[in-house]
C-alpha cells in the first residue's frame, strides 16, 4: 500500500504514475481505475483542505487501520510536494494579470421588452495582461451578478491570504 500512494504521488506530481501491471491481476480495471480516482482525491482533498491527521483519519473510517496508517504517513511525508503540484496547476490555468480596471454604474430605464426597467447595471472594464499580450475585458452586470462577482473575489483574496501566510 506505502509503495501504491508514493506512485499515486508521484503522478499527483507530474512523475510516473502507477501501471496497473505493475500490481498484477489484483483489481479490476473498473476497481483500479476507483483507487486511483479514491487515493487522487483523497491527497488533493487532505492537503487542499489542510486537514489534521485526525481529521484525515476520520474520512478513511471504512479502511482498515493499516491502510489508513499507510495512507497518513504517505501524506505527512509528501504533503508539500502534493501542495507544491496542486499550485502548479492551479497557476497554469492562466497567466493574465490584472493591470487596470475601469466601472460605471447606469441605469437602465427600458428595453426593447419592457417599457419601463429602472435597473441599475454596472459596466466593468479590465485591462488583462496576458503572455506579454494587453486586451481589454468588459461586461455588463446586473446586482445579483454583481454581488456574485465580489463573493467570488472575496473567496479568492482568502485564498490568496492563507497561501501567503502558510508558504
Amino acid at each position: 500500500v506505502n509503495h501504491l500512494c508514493h506512485r499515486v504521488v508521484d503522478g499527483l506530481c507530474g512523475r510516473e504514475p502507477p501501471s496497473r501491471g505493475d500490481y498484477g491481476t489484483t483489481w479490476t480495471l473498473e476497481e483500479w481505475l476507483e483507487l486511483l480516482n479514491s487515493l487522487i482525491a483523497l491527497f488533493c482533498l487532505a492537503v487542499g483542505n489542510n486537514s489534521s491527521d485526525e481529521e484525515v483519519l476520520t474520512g478513511l473510517a471504512g479502511v482498515g487501520s493499516s491502510h489508513a496508517e499507510a495512507l497518513l504517513t504517505v501524506l505527512r511525508a509528501r504533503r508539500d510536494e502534493i501542495h507544491r503540484a496542486l499550485l502548479d496547476r492551479t497557476n497554469s490555468i492562466s497567466s493574465a494579470t490584472l493591470q487596470d480596471f475601469d466601472w460605471q454604474l447606469k441605469l437602465a430605464l427600458s428595453s426593447d421588452r419592457i417599457s419601463s426597467l429602472h435597473t441599475p447595471l454596472l459596466s466593468l472594464s479590465l485591462d488583462v495582461r496576458e503572455n506579454a499580450a494587453d486586451r481589454s475585458v468588459t461586461m455588463e452586470m446586473n446586482r445579483e451578478e454583481l454581488k456574485m462577482l465580489i463573493t467570488s473575489l472575496e473567496s479568492a483574496n482568502k485564498v490568496d491570504k492563507y497561501l501567503k501566510i502558510y508558504h
